[in-house]
């Protein structure tokens, strides 16, 4: 089988820093469109049997821009949304410091050991996002392809499941806007990453646009 796990295009809140999460359902940028647009032309072409995608506004964008007249294929899932920063939601990074100095330290040291202020640990995204990805791969043949559009934490937590990383490590990769991640394998138990955070499509090499980060 052959994944596609893609991460939505650029957002206003993107550039600020503020954090996303659930709660606010922020649209894309025109930067954003853009670059749903740049992916939509990298994967034109390439068979595709199945497309899902978090139902929040940034990545059903993405993935309605990218899939185009494709777009049919395309079914929603709950599970694939992004974090939910509960009280972190609508702030920028200096009023999260300000407001929770010692979580946000725990955040960018011992992520898997956080669960945010009436929001969620990246121990229940792991769950959540899994359980979706098994269901969007489940009878995939060796050369079947799904197309998953998601959000960063979500991208983060599957990733370190394939790769044997601990949740520790979310923060030892990136995920750029409309990123690409290609992942391989006859099964959900023996995939290989193929491609990491590939956004050539919009970028070259150290050109990548890194946002202001929690």
């Amino acid at each position: 089988m052959r994944i596609l796990l893609a991460r939505h295009g650029e957002t206003q809140w993107n550039v600020e820093g503020r954090c996303q999460g659930q709660g606010f359902d922020i649209p894309l940028s025109d930067a954003g469109r853009a670059q749903a647009r740049s992916l939509g032309a990298r994967i034109e072409g390439l068979p595709l049997l199945r497309a899902v995608a978090s139902p929040l506004l940034r990545a059903r964008q993405t993935a309605e821009l990218a899939l185009g007249e494709r777009a049919g294929l395309l079914t929603f899932d709950d599970r694939l949304m992004e974090i939910s920063h509960g009280l972190w939601e609508g702030r920028l990074p200096g009023e999260i410091r300000a407001g929770f100095p010692e979580l946000h330290r725990a955040w960018r040291e011992t992520p898997d050991l956080v669960q945010l202020p009436e929001g969620e640990g990246l121990r229940e995204v792991d769950a959540r996002a899994w359980s979706a990805l098994t269901d969007a791969c489940s009878g995939l043949g060796d050369e079947d392809a799904v197309f998953i559009m998601t959000h960063d934490a979500v991208n983060r937590t599957l990733l370190c499941r394939v790769l044997g990383l601990p949740l520790s490590r979310v923060w030892s990769f990136r995920q750029a806007s409309t990123c690409l991640n290609l992942l391989e394998g006859h099964d959900l138990e023996h995939l290989q990453v193929v491609r990491l955070n590939d956004a050539s499509h919009l970028n070259a090499l150290f050109g990548e646009v890194v946002h202001r980060k929690l």
